[in-house]
Parts: C-alpha cells; structure tokens; sequence
C-alpha cells in the first residue's frame, strides 16, 4: 500500500493541532467563571455541569465546608456554633457595659454643668425676699393700738447690720428692724426751719421729716416697750427696754448725715430728740461715763465734731469718727497712729473731717462708730480677692479703733457683683468689724455671724 507523501502527512497534522487549539480556546472561553473560595469549598457548580451523575453522587460523599468548619463532626460543628453565640453575647455585654458608663458619666457631667451655671446666678443676683409682706402698711387705716407695731421684733434677732439709706426702703425703719438690724441711717437737710429726709434736694418732700420718719415712730415704739403698769415703778432712772424683745439691752443706732451746714442742722436736731430725750430712751454722756439707752443717736456726714463735743457735762449725741486715722499695726503691741490710708490728708467736708485737726482726740465718750469709705481707704479689689496689704491695713483699723472703745464700720464697700460683695463681707465679720453696712439687709442677715476671728495672716 502506498503511503501519501510526507508534505501532505505534515500538512494534516497542522490541521488538526490548529482545530485542537480552537476547541480549547472555544471550550475555555464558555467556562464558568469560578473562584478560589468556591474550589476550596467545593462549592463551584460547574462541577455539576462537567461532571456526570456518578461524579455527583461520589461528591455527596465527601465532606465538604460550607463558609465554616462543615467538615468538622456534627457536634463540633454545635459546639462551635454555640461558642461563637456565646461569644457574641460577651461582645454585646461589653458594649453594653462601656455604654452604661458613658451615660453616667454625660449624665453627671450634664449636673455638674447646670449646678456650676446655678452656682453662679447668686454671684451676680441675690434671691428676692418673700418673708416681708408687700402689702404691710404701718402707717395704713390701722387702729392706734395696731400701729405702735407691738408683734414687730417679737421673735426677731438682733444683728449688728447697718440698713444705709434706710430712708429708700418701702417702709423706712420698720424693714430695718423687721430684719434685725441694730442700726438705721436718715439723711436729713434743713430748709425752713424743718429737718427733711431724703438722698438729696430733688427727693425731698414735705411728709417726709426726721420726725415723722424716725423720732415719733420710735417714741411711740418704746412707750410700748417700757408699758408703766401697777406692777412696774414710774422711774426713768430704771434701765428702759429697747426696741427688740429678745435682747431688750440692745440700742438701736440712729446715724444722722447731716446733708447741708452741720453747724445750723445741729441745733434742730438736737431740738427734734426732746420727746426720746424726755422719756429716758437716749444714750448720753453725763460727764464721766456714758450710760446706754434704748437709742444712741450718732452724727455723721457734715456733723462738726468740735460743736458735738462743746458740751462737757451732758451730750446725748455722739460723733462718727475717722476709721483711716486709727491704723495700728496689727502685729505689733505697741500702740501707734502711723495710718498707712491712701488719703492720709484732712479734709475740710465729709464724713469724720469737719471740726477735727490733727490733735482731735475721738474716744466712746464723744464718739460711738468710727467709719470710713472702704473704696477710698482699702482701694480698688483686683482679681476678686483682698491682697495682704488691704488685708492688714483693714486689721490696723479695726484694732484703732477697738482700742479707742468705738466700733468700725466701712461703708462704700463693693455691692456687685453679689460673689464679690460677700467676700468683702466675710473678710469684715473675720476680722473683727463690729457692724455692716449695706443696703441688702436679707442678705446681711443670712451672714454666719458666728464665724471666728481671724487673729493671723491669710
């Protein structure tokens, strides 16, 4: 038999690689896309479709992962399930745990703010008071034996504050003592003879006088105070109750500012005091010692010093002496008058000046309070707190003073903000001021007068 010739053997032969190539590339082409994931799982389904039923069954067989550990035994695989839930509900419990603690403290975080907000509300505003009546009248359609205001001090405490400008409150002098204060201030200016009552020219009127203000409601105050019965003697010699019924010792301080020409006030004044002065109920000197009342009436403002004191026997109004001119220094025990004041020059008005010199000498028998403006002796307050050297200059004063036997005030202390103005409060009561002065009697009032003096640096 003859065989075909070796061109042509060679030419079949590259017919048939090439129709091999093409049914593969043909074949790879229509593939199924498969994955990795999917070979490893055994998962592809085109397995199914290469492979014949034989193959399938033969599959079955074997065991397979499906996503997890399938090919694990059936109770591993349950207990590997049931890990895992177990750790899922750690997982949420840790969540839930961190979550409860992050809402406390937001929480706690949310109170510390509003209470840090509220905190500061009384720095700058003091609450309103609601023990006193708006709609109590004194002075109203009231029968006579109502109006001498028996039940006023009855269950109230004295306490050693100054009501400043008394005569601005809504019902002068009885809201001072409603509060308990043991000393009232009336600022009075002559015209016509009379003695009126008022900050200054434009505020005064006609009804408002130092008598009708002041004198006559204390008088008759005091005659129900010191009620003569069949069981009490008729003796003025007798010591007389004072306004307040829990401590009927206590005096009652009425500090006159003479306004306009001290030397021509003077005399009208002491004219106006006859009806306390009769009944026994003033303070005064007898020449020797002085005997305490019921009332002590002191001048300040444009009162002269040299005309309160002319009288050497009897005098039943004391003097407002100067608070800055009393320095001694509060470490030593020797006594010295080297003031260390801002202002040390004398001045010819105002308050402890007119009718003194340098060789004035004020003592508890010709003065009751020595003052001071606290803004013009202490200075200006930087940073919210009194530094060591206000400190000790307002130490020096009160120790003057105190050794002279009259009591410090300062008036012109800051009055805002309120945080301010109760630590100026607080530094006074420790150091020992023997009053207050101010125009927020309930919040003078709610002061710790109790507080230990301070005898140290701070």
């Amino acid at each position: 038999m003859a065989h075909p010739p070796a061109s042509t053997q060679s030419a079949a032969k590259s017919a048939m690689l090439r129709d091999f190539d093409e049914a593969a590339k043909l074949e790879l082409k229509n593939a199924p896309i498969v994955s990795l994931r999917s070979l490893e799982d055994g998962d592809s389904e085109c397995d199914d479709a290469h492979q014949g039923p034989g193959s399938r069954w033969l599959r079955l067989l074997i065991p397979r992962r499906k996503n997890t550990r399938a090919s694990l035994p059936q109770h591993h695989a349950q207990d590997f399930r049931r890990g895992l839930r177990g750790l899922k509900w750690k997982r949420h419990g840790l969540f839930a745990c961190l979550g409860s603690v992050v809402l406390v403290l937001i929480f706690f975080g949310v109170v510390h703010i509003a209470n840090v907000a509220m905190s500061l509300v009384p720095m700058l505003w003091d609450e309103p008071d609601v023990s006193f009546s708006a709609s109590w009248n004194p002075m109203g359609d009231a029968s006579p034996e109502l109006s001498y205001i028996t039940d006023l001090t009855k269950d109230v405490q004295p306490v050693p504050c100054h009501s400043h400008n008394d005569y601005w409150r809504r019902i002068p002098l009885y809201e001072a003592l409603h509060y308990g204060c043991v000393g009232v201030e009336a600022d009075v200016w002559l015209f016509d003879n009379d003695l009126f009552v008022g900050h200054n020219t434009q505020s005064l009127t006609r009804t408002r006088t130092f008598q009708s203000m002041y004198v006559e409601p204390l008088t008759r105050m005091l005659d129900n105070k010191n009620i003569i019965t069949e069981f009490i003697a008729s003796d003025l010699t007798l010591p007389k109750n004072g306004v307040y019924e829990t401590d009927p010792d206590q005096t009652l301080v009425l500090l006159v500012d003479f306004k306009n020409s001290g030397d021509d006030i003077y005399p009208f004044v002491v004219e106006q005091l006859t009806p306390l002065r009769e009944k026994g109920y003033l303070s005064y000197f007898d020449g020797t010692s002085v005997v305490r009342g019921p009332i002590t009436v002191v001048a300040t403002g444009n009162a002269p010093f040299d005309t309160v004191t002319a009288n050497t026997t009897h005098r039943d109004i004391f003097f407002d002496a100067p608070l800055d001119r009393m320095f001694e220094d509060p470490n030593s025990e020797a006594v010295t008058n080297q003031s260390p004041s801002l202002s040390p020059r004398l001045r010819k008005r105002g308050q402890g000046q007119v009718g003194t010199d340098e060789d004035s000498v004020f003592d508890s028998t010709n003065s009751y309070y020595a003052s001071v403006s606290f803004s013009r002796s202490i200075g200006h307050i930087w940073g919210g707190q009194l530094n060591p050297e206000q400190i000790n200059l307002i130490r020096g004063q009160i120790k003057g003073a105190q050794r002279r036997g009259l009591k410090a005030r300062y008036w012109s202390t800051p009055q805002w903000p309120i945080g301010l103005r109760n630590h100026i409060w607080d530094v006074l009561i420790q150091e020992g001021a023997d009053i207050l002065n101010g125009d927020d009697l309930q919040g003078m009032v709610r002061l710790d007068w109790t507080k230990k003096r301070h005898h140290g640096w701070l």
